[in-house]
């Protein structure tokens, strides 16, 4: 966890490597169920230049149904076992449940990351127990409902509102505010019109002072945008990384690393360099 901290204290933004452990999720559902498979992709992700992981067991895709508590358990709590004892990262564990939040921390994970925001019956009080960092992400609606006509008046304001909300309400379960983060939830109910809107407010949500997590990475946008397949998106992922990542993202939430450490490169020296003038 102190590890973590540290790093999220630098200027350059973490990338956090996508390791879905499901049999259905959007982007690469059942390519790494065996946990042998799952710990080479990991192993492959840091030789790329990721900085820590996310392990996750719930497809969270549009309209999918969740697994069941044994289900998820079984899914996840292996791979976060194996990859604790040999790999030194930070591993986080990508749920909303109680009960695999608390099997994954004893596993060896150090960070939780919610689509749901800790809103889970019994998850704040559990996330304040294990007193590891939390990720608190926005999402309109459910995964089976969220992109059935998802609406707002301002996304940014009503996504911002929610957050801090959020944030209050941890911080008065008990947990500290330097072990949260927050993620607009990009795709997680939102329009292509919407998702833009969020991305050029994305400093707004830095201004908060937390570290904002960004997961644009192969999402239906860049599909919208690309008119590309999923597995195509390579080149669009690791744009809209780098735009995330200057707009003040300190963590890319990614499937593809090596492209993202790319393109976060080229951009901070851009910046850096005009900025130096």
């Amino acid at each position: 966890m102190a590890r973590l901290l540290e790093r999220l204290a630098q200027p350059a933004p973490m990338i956090c490597g996508i390791v879905n452990v499901t049999p259905d999720s959007f982007s690469d559902g059942g390519r790494y169920r065996a946990v042998a498979d799952a710990v080479e992709h990991a192993r492959v992700l840091i030789a790329d230049g990721a900085d820590m992981l996310d392990i996750g067991g719930e497809s969270t895709r549009p309209g999918a149904t969740p697994p069941s508590p044994a289900e998820e358990l079984d899914r996840v709590v292996p791979v976060v076992s194996a990859l604790a004892r040999t790999l030194d990262v930070p591993i986080s564990v990508d749920t909303s449940r109680p009960e695999v939040m608390r099997a994954a921390v004893a596993a060896g994970a150090s960070v939780i990351n919610d689509v749901r925001a800790l809103r889970a019956p019994g998850a704040l009080a559990t996330a304040a127990e294990l007193g590891v960092p939390v990720c608190l992400m926005h999402m309109q609606g459910t995964p089976g409902t969220m992109q059935v006509a998802p609406t707002y008046t301002d996304v940014a304001d009503e996504v911002m509102a929610f957050l801090i909300d959020r944030v209050n309400t941890c911080r008065e379960a008990g947990i500290p505010t330097d072990h949260l983060i927050i993620d607009p939830g990009f795709g997680f109910g939102k329009s292509l019109a919407h998702n833009i809107e969020l991305l050029a407010a994305l400093p707004r949500f830095a201004d908060l002072g937390l570290p904002v997590m960004a997961g644009l990475s192969r999402k239906g946008m860049l599909g919208a945008i690309t008119d590309r397949a999923v597995d195509q998106r390579t080149v669009a992922s690791a744009t809209a990384a780098m735009i995330a990542a200057t707009n003040g993202a300190s963590i890319l939430r990614v499937h593809d690393v090596a492209a993202t450490v790319d393109a976060v490169a080229v951009g901070q020296a851009v910046l850096g360099s005009h900025r130096n003038r």
